[in-house]
């Protein structure tokens, strides 16, 4: 049987299989065992173990419960609304400024939670109603806190990118510094845009009344705490300190002790992020180890390598196949959630990129902007549905409305970040690892 014939009968499987609703980390693995034992000897079924046994051991992989537990722990202790206070004292008099707020406070959070949905869910809960209460516009007031929470999967630590960096062997520590830049970027993009708009038609967003110098200097004091960790986390790995593991570890350490030094951290708040760190790894280890039985079935097929000589056949540039990409990605990124993307898409994705001779830590930022979009994109945007089940009194008619004009400023950002490489390049070619 070909490649093209084979490669035909996984892809319509897969879709079936997501069809009728199965989970997306059983969908790839019981496609690669099915693979394994139709297509080739059944004397390799047993490398399916060491395959779940070096995905399920790896040290990289021990970074995701530490982050995961550092995140819900930053949950738990309620810095989201600290955050946002602070930010609304000292940015609330620029037009939009409770919106620019809530940007910057999603900039905030997501240095220290690496989770998009957790960003958007904890400070929408805070500034959604606070902005709809003020008088500004609906569409305004989700959209920019949609969007907003899509930061939490660029700006370290990041788990999308721990993910990218476990499945393509890119070091995850670069893979850190890489989406800092990017993201400060894309946080202004997104911020300058509220002004101008709300500049243009300041019926969109009303002046809020000044706030004092003292008030502002009052407000840093609930969040100087929580500035240390997300700078311990970066820095030690910038530095050589740390390998990003062990910034792991002094992050959800340090995230302990200071919820604890602020008194926020009952044995109830413990136990549930305990629990959800659990749940949440778990799913992501089935997904890593259901994504390499697949990704192994691939490799031994050829898949990849035949898919690259096709790509390349086409004798298009480079840049053009980069778009094509860019496109496939963000058509998933409406039917797909940001992990599944990584562990369906980077087997044969990554082959064709680095043979193209793109930086991996570029396409790393890449992918993980693209997958951000997909966050905010209709029909299975997993910050759509955040919001609608955490913030009370809005309506799906309001956040996709409102989350749209954000997306072409995302999608604006992937341009720019395109066009200039150096922009997630620079930071990581000045480490020393």
């Amino acid at each position: 049987m070909s490649i093209t014939v084979i490669s035909l009968i996984l892809i319509v499987l897969l879709i079936v299989l997501l069809g009728l609703g199965t989970p997306i980390a059983f969908c790839l693995g019981f496609l690669g065992v099915a693979g394994i034992l139709a297509f080739l000897d059944i004397g390799v079924l047993y490398q399916i173990a060491e395959v779940a046994a070096d995905s399920g051991t790896s040290l990289f992989l021990l970074t995701l419960p530490l982050f995961i537990l550092m995140a819900e722990v930053v949950s738990f202790s309620g810095l989201g609304e600290d955050i946002y206070s602070a930010a609304h004292d000292w940015l609330s008099w620029l037009p939009g400024g409770l919106a620019i707020s809530s940007i910057a406070t999603c900039t905030g959070f997501a240095a220290i939670s690496g989770s998009s949905p957790a960003t958007a869910a904890t400070v929408g809960l805070v500034a959604i109603p606070e902005m709809i209460k003020r008088g500004y516009n609906r569409y305004l007031a989700v959209g920019s806190i949609a969007a907003g929470g899509t930061l939490g999967i660029l700006i370290p630590p990041s788990i999308t990118m721990i993910i990218y960096g476990i499945i393509t062997e890119v070091s995850i520590g670069k893979l850190f510094i890489a989406g800092i830049i990017p993201g400060i970027i894309l946080s202004l993009i997104l911020s300058v845009s509220v002004a101008v708009a709300v500049k243009m038609k300041p019926t969109l967003a009303p002046r809020v009344e000044g706030v004092s110098w003292g008030q502002r200097f009052a407000s840093l004091k609930r969040v100087w705490a929580f500035v240390i960790l997300a700078i311990s986390i970066v820095g030690s790995i910038y530095a050589g300190i740390a390998t990003p593991t062990e910034s792991a570890a002094i992050g959800a350490t340090l995230a302990i002790m200071i919820a604890l030094i602020y008194r926020r951290l009952t044995v109830k708040a413990m136990h549930g992020a305990l629990l959800r760190t659990v749940g949440v790894t778990a799913m992501i280890m089935f997904l890593v180890i259901g994504g390499n039985v697949m990704a192994f079935l691939l490799s031994t097929l050829s898949i990849p390598q035949y898919v690259t000589e096709a790509v390349n056949a086409l004798h298009l540039s480079k840049w053009a196949i980069m778009a094509i990409i860019n496109v496939i990605l963000i058509i998933m990124g409406c039917l797909l959630d940001p992990m599944a993307i990584m562990v369906i898409s980077l087997p044969i994705i990554f082959p064709i990129v680095t043979e193209l001779g793109f930086d991996p830590v570029w396409f790393g930022i890449i992918i993980t902007i693209n997958v951000e979009m997909g966050m905010i994109t209709p029909p299975v945007g997993l910050n759509l549905f955040i919001l609608k089940g955490s913030v009370p009194g809005i309506t799906m008619k309001d956040i996709v409305c409102g989350s749209l004009p954000f997306l072409i400023l995302l999608l604006l950002g992937l341009v720019l970040i395109m066009a200039f490489p150096s922009l997630a390049t620079w930071l990581p070619g000045k480490m020393g690892f």
